[in-house]
């Protein structure tokens, strides 16, 4: 067949991907329409046909159409496919596959119309051309009838193997995206190569490989071979002429090398593996990564990658968790645009943000989202010439709202006053760790507290409008300003977000960095663990109740009820106390305990610590085991698994001061406390006692809020 033939050639795609291989098409010099969903037809010679093979990366096969005509009974369809010379296209020896598809047509059933279009073929090459046989031991010759509205097309599959088959991928790693989708991806995106790529979810290398592939202007079908090879009516010299044309544009390298992370080393190793067979290997730095440890320097980038979704890898609440922290991750890209496939329709709902564009594509047979997040342009090189377009300074994810600075400003002037007015008081007192900032301002929603060279900052939640991103540099900026301000370097520096527990929800550990310190109260030493927990180990509004402690402690049998990490039992301690039992449920807070009894000397077989329950404790005591002391600081909500029913202070107070009234001597004293802001103390519940409450003598001065806690003081008089 000579190159000057005219065909009527079809590229078939995935859906969503057409006006990329129109595109690809449009490069190559053709000029193509999609005639529906997941069809492109073009015009071209039998040059084309080489040419689109070994060039489109987008597309799934390039098809030949031979016939179009209308088919309303099964007669037209078999009288038709008999005409086409079929001789040009199949060899003696070649596979016949016929592939099938009708839609919306009389003649609806397909393993009928492949049987009529196989028999005509079959006609065709035996009785008009003479063939005494056809073996079928060649190479195949895929034949495809599609009838649409009742018209048949007839066409041959110039591929053979779908155009994902590129030859580099031997190896099969686990939920792998196909190359052309891949390669459509990185078309789809602001992506060239003289612009940095990163791709965090790499898995096995595919967009990575993909990418430099283009950018080194590789055919991504140099590696295979084509069906059309095999046919009659095409020449080896064709495809030469194709390859060497391949071979003459290809470029030696890229000018950015692209960057290809994730977790898992196994599929780290087949990328490896992958780029080597592709030739582009010195083209992309893979690394052993983690998402959450994303950054570069390079400006005006483009990450594009598929990360899990859970239809295949992952746990949900992992992967929620992970698309959570995507928005604060890539706001340290402050000037790159941002690309991510995903099956997850709740992404935007989870990063934050909605997407500045969304397009509708097929990773195998899950339907996904293209998202994209556009960040500023990269600035032109300067022409005088040429009128400069404006840069857009937008970053994709993040970046400060006007007011900050203003808010940072009064932040920052709020702390000096707070630091001037407190700078005397605490160390007349013995104090190092005080609060300096309680949400003073309603708009700076934060709490700060000095334990001595170090700042623990707590953010409270509360409605704002910006995004996810935009909220963490806003937080940063506010935390950087408190760091400048109180002259404290930004790694002793701390920071928690405290969010309302709804429903059964309760906090849990946050890190294990181990960021502890030995700090002073009253004369006292007590470990602080300023990382790993919402609260430090050390209840700064407790500070004066614990003190009340200490001076009605002397010669006394002390017991501490939820006792945390033991501070009211090393003030009883100090007081005096012949005793101390500290009761709690956790053993990580037994042990943090029983170290601040140890870091202040008290020590032996009178300082105990029990594992329990308290209620299970109080069930277990002997009558006639009495305390002269007790400190109940019970938590508000608990559903512990330890437990055998979920606790609640509200509904359970009753019962446990009881119980603890019953181990109490006469005379003794309880302080009794709680953070809950709706707590109702009723006295007429207890009788034999005195109720005093104390709670606002207990709330230290540097605390604002003085609905910190409630605190009563309780004497078992026995009448």
């Amino acid at each position: 067949m000579e190159n000057s033939t005219p065909l009527e050639l079809v590229a078939t795609a995935a859906f969503g991907l057409e006006a990329v291989v129109v595109r690809e098409l449009g490069d190559l010099g053709y000029t193509a329409q999609v005639m529906r969903p997941g069809r492109i037809r073009f015009g071209a010679d039998a040059a084309a046909i080489c040419r689109s093979n070994l060039w489109l990366r987008s597309a799934d096969r390039v098809l030949l159409q031979l016939a179009k005509f209308e088919a309303l009974d099964f007669d037209a369809l078999f009288d038709t496919v008999r005409e086409i010379p079929w001789e040009s296209w199949i060899a003696p020896t070649a596979a016949i596959p016929v592939r099938g598809k009708a839609v919306k047509s009389q003649l609806s059933s397909v393993p009928a119309c492949q049987r009529t279009v196989k028999k005509a073929i079959v006609e065709r090459l035996t009785s008009d051309q003479g063939w005494a046989n056809l073996p079928e031991t060649g190479y195949p010759v895929p034949v495809e009838v599609n009838i649409f509205n009742d018209e048949a097309t007839i066409s041959i599959d110039t591929s053979g193997q779908g155009l994902h088959r590129r030859g580099y991928r031997t190896l099969v790693g686990p939920a792998q995206i196909r190359e052309t989708l891949a390669a459509g991806l990185v078309q789809l995106s602001f992506w060239n190569p003289d612009r940095p790529l990163i791709d965090p979810f790499c898995g096995t290398g595919t967009v990575a490989i993909e990418a430099a592939l283009l950018g080194r202007r590789i055919a991504p079908g140099t590696l295979r071979q084509f069906a059309a090879e095999h046919w009659p009516a095409m020449t080896a010299s064709q495809w030469e002429t194709a390859r060497q044309e391949a071979r003459d544009l290809a470029l030696p390298s890229i000018p950015e090398r692209i960057i290809a992370t994730d977790t898992d080393s196994e599929s780290l190793q087949l990328a490896r593996y992958h780029a080597e067979q592709a030739s582009v290997a010195g083209d992309i730095h893979f690394q052993q990564q983690n998402f959450l440890n994303l950054s570069s320097q390079r400006q005006y980038g483009c990450l594009i990658c598929n990360p899990p979704y859970g239809e295949r890898l992952g746990d949900d609440k992992e992967i929620t968790a992970l698309y959570q922290s995507i928005p604060k991750v890539l706001r340290k890209l402050k000037t790159w645009s941002h690309f991510m496939l995903s099956a997850r329709d709740d992404l935007e709902t989870l990063v934050g943000q909605q997407a500045d564009r969304r397009r509708k594509l097929y990773n195998g047979r899950i339907a996904c989202t293209y998202y994209q997040f556009f960040g500023p342009r990269p600035p032109r090189p300067a022409d005088e010439n040429r009128v400069k377009p404006p840069v857009c300074s937008e970053q994709a994810f993040g970046g400060l709202h006007p007011e900050a600075e203003r808010q940072a400003t009064e932040f920052a002037n709020r702390l000096r006053k707070r630091a001037r007015h407190l700078r005397r008081w605490p160390s007349k007192q013995g104090i190092t760790c005080f609060r300096l900032y309680e949400r003073d301002i309603p708009e700076i929603p934060l709490v700060v507290d000095l334990y001595e060279e170090a700042l623990h900052i707590a953010e409270f939640e509360r409605p704002h409008e910006r995004t996810a991103a935009e909220h963490a540099d806003w937080l940063d900026q506010m935390v950087q300003t408190a760091a400048q301000t109180l002259q404290i370097p930004r790694e002793f520096v701390f920071v928690k977000h405290r969010a309302p527990q709804r429903g059964h929800s309760q906090y849990n550990r946050l890190g294990d960095k181990q960021t502890t310190r030995v700090v002073q109260e009253g004369g006292l030493k007590f470990h602080v663990n300023l990382s790993d927990y919402l609260d430090t180990g050390l209840f700064l509004d407790h500070r004066i109740t614990r003190s009340l402690v200490r001076e009605e402690a002397q010669g006394t049998n002390f017991l501490n009820l939820f006792a945390y990490t033991g501070t009211f039992s090393v003030y009883a301690a100090a007081g005096g106390a012949t005793q101390t039992t500290s009761v709690d449920l956790s053993p990580t807070y037994l042990s943090w305990a029983s170290e601040n009894l140890r870091l202040n000397d008290f020590k032996g077989k009178e300082h105990r610590q029990i594992q329990s329950d308290v209620m299970r404790y109080l069930g277990t005591l002997s009558p006639d085991r009495l305390f002269d002391l007790v400190v109940v600081d019970p938590p508000t909500y608990s559903n512990s698994k330890k437990l055998n029913a979920d606790w609640d202070i509200q509904r359970d107070y009753v019962t446990l001061l009881k119980r603890v009234l019953l181990h109490t001597a006469e005379g003794g004293v309880i302080f009794f406390s709680t953070n809950s802001r709706r707590f109702k103390l009723d006295e007429d519940n207890f009788h034999g006692v005195v109720i005093r409450n104390i709670t606002r003598q207990t709330i230290p001065e540097d605390f604002r809020n003085r609905r910190i806690h409630q605190c009563w003081r309780i004497i078992k008089t026995g009448t």
